[in-house]
């Protein structure tokens, strides 16, 4: 098989007062591929307030027309190393949910850095990949990120 195919991808994460925007804002830019069309790509940045008041900016960027989301499924798996493949690999029933979503996180600070790490951290970039599968059950979707991953 070796692909899969998605509804959708999120890119989510937090912007907290003591970062700059900027650098933060260019790491998510990361996992946007440069040959997507910008229209496909939609930006939303919403301020709140931590639980002791601080000002934190919350990122949502969303990616939904098909040939989007194509370029972004290769391009993010071109983002992967052998490292990263394996670590999803061994925790993929972890990853899926029941509604065949794909959640991978990575490192905010290393992949600002040029290195994108797959790494359950609090200060991480969030992705999720809203999978199509027939039938829609996780063991399908878990199946299909499985063949895609270690092709």
């Amino acid at each position: 098989m070796g692909k899969i195919r998605a509804h959708h991808v999120r890119i989510t994460t937090f912007i907290q007062a003591t970062e700059d925007e900027d650098k933060v804002l260019e790491a998510i830019s990361t996992f946007i591929p440069e040959d997507i069309d910008d229209d496909d790509v939609l930006w939303d940045i919403n301020e709140t307030r931590g639980f002791f008041g601080n000002p934190i900016k919350v990122v949502n960027v969303e990616i939904r027309r098909s040939r989007a989301v194509r370029q972004f499924l290769d391009h993010f798996k071109g983002l992967l190393d052998r490292e990263g493949r394996d670590y999803l690999l061994e925790r993929l029933n972890e990853k899926v949910d029941e509604e065949g979503t794909f959640y991978v996180r990575f490192n905010k600070q290393k992949t600002y850095l040029g290195e994108p790490v797959v790494e359950d951290c609090d200060d991480a970039v969030q992705i999720r990949i809203k999978v199509k599968a027939f039938p829609m059950r996780k063991e399908t979707v878990v199946k299909a990120v499985r063949e895609w991953l270690e092709e």
